[in-house]
């Protein structure tokens, strides 16, 4: 009996970080591609950046209603659901034709991937409990490798003059595919009910609760502050992933093929961070990680940025990447963590306002762009990592 518990935790496990990997693939599945589907239709920075709100109008509709359906559902058929969902909306972002259809695409992507995040995230919260130790860094290492694969297949896609719509179109078979199959063995609805978390349920937890009439309550402050560290760190993640090959390609001149290494030195730094990111947490605190990687970030980004050549600009996005490799896991994990607080409603909270830096600020780059520069609107991604150090105190429930 203990060991098929075991084997199905085991299988659980590799179901999420499964999850995850597709995530990954399916989100930075077009970012190489970025530039040439700017020049086929035409657009300006100022165009482009209307054409990104697309995805946070997606992001903010869903997590809405994040919490509700996994509720309502469980996390695992909402992994799955809006996995495929997210799969299939790059046939539609292939095929775009003018700026409107592009919007809608991002509308749809950024919905479907929204809510996929927040259920594979309440997901891994529940195996990670199962396990007794971290291992929210590890799955959002397999995310980081996912952004690779798809960053280095865009690039090739891209070096191979790959007609966009081929490229999107076969990506979203496989990937929907891999989602199918690969996460069959996600924990079900059951996983989703965390006893020690609900004040009703826990007399301990009831008795220290501020108001058992709304769970949310303790921690609403910190699951605000919470939101604000994830919005600082993803302004700069998806400014890497849609900014970061525009601004070599076009700002200092390299091919398209080089184009695509910015982010996919980021993603390959974020992935090394994340996977080695559990134990660095366990030994020294998520506190001191999360404060030590946001100046790695600002300094290394504002280094790459004032040089002014592609290698250093690379190497500027690598070091962003892996300073802010820790941010995500280490907020989610502490809001999936608060006592009093749903491990789902904690995470849709935080995703809320966390994604509307991911998908929100490279639009925001875009308008700033247009204003004074891509190099300077670059800029404001190293301002916000920076203030990171200043509120890392709040994921100190990480470490509990």
């Amino acid at each position: 009996m203990v060991t098929q518990k075991i084997d199905t935790l085991g299988r659980a496990r590799t179901a999420v970080t499964m999850a995850f990997l597709v995530h990954g693939l399916i989100g930075a599945a077009w970012v190489a591609r970025i530039p040439q589907i700017k020049r086929e239709l035409g657009l300006s920075d100022g165009s482009l950046g209307l054409a990104l709100l697309g995805a946070p109008v997606g992001v903010v509709l869903a997590v809405r209603f994040a919490g509700w359906t996994v509720a309502r559902w469980g996390s695992r058929a909402t992994t799955l659901a809006a996995g495929v969902a997210a799969a299939l909306s790059l046939v539609p972002l292939g095929l775009a034709w003018n700026l409107g259809s592009l919007t809608c695409s991002l509308v749809l992507m950024g919905g479907s991937l929204g809510l996929m995040d927040v259920a594979m995230n309440a997901q891994g919260v529940a195996v990670e409990r199962r396990y007794g130790r971290p291992l929210m860094s590890g799955l959002h290492g397999a995310y980081s490798i996912g952004t690779l694969g798809a960053a280095l297949v865009g690039s090739g896609a891209a070096h191979l003059d790959v007609p966009v719509p081929v490229h999107l179109g076969v990506a979203a078979v496989v990937l929907s595919a891999a989602l199918l199959l690969g996460c069959r063995d996600l924990l079900d609805r059951s996983a989703d009910a965390l006893p020690s978390q609900d004040p009703v349920a826990d007399p301990e937890a009831r008795a220290t609760a501020p108001s058992a009439a709304s769970p949310l309550a303790a921690g609403r402050w910190t699951l605000a502050l919470l939101g604000v560290i994830g919005l600082c760190s993803f302004v700069g993640e998806g400014a890497m992933a849609d900014w970061s090959a525009v601004h070599l390609r076009e700002t200092l001149d390299t091919g398209p093929g080089v184009a695509g290494l910015g982010y996919a030195g980021c993603a390959v730094a974020m992935a090394v961070g994340r996977l080695a990111g559990d134990r660095v947490v366990a030994r020294f605190g998520p506190v001191p990680v999360l404060r030590a990687g946001s100046l790695i970030a600002a300094l290394g980004l504002g280094f790459g940025l004032l040089a002014g050549n592609p290698v250093a600009a690379v190497l500027g996005f690598t070091l962003f990447g892996l300073g802010v490799a820790p941010v995500a896991p280490v907020t989610f994990s502490a809001a999936g963590n608060l006592p009093g607080v749903p491990a789902a409603a904690g995470i849709s909270r935080v995703t809320a306002v966390g994604y509307l830096g991911l998908l929100g600020g490279p639009p925001v780059i875009g308008f700033v762009a247009q204003a004074v520069g891509l190099t300077w609107a670059l800029a404001v991604p190293v301002v916000l990592v920076g203030l990171i150090v200043l509120m890392a105190g709040a994921t100190a429930s990480a470490g509990r």
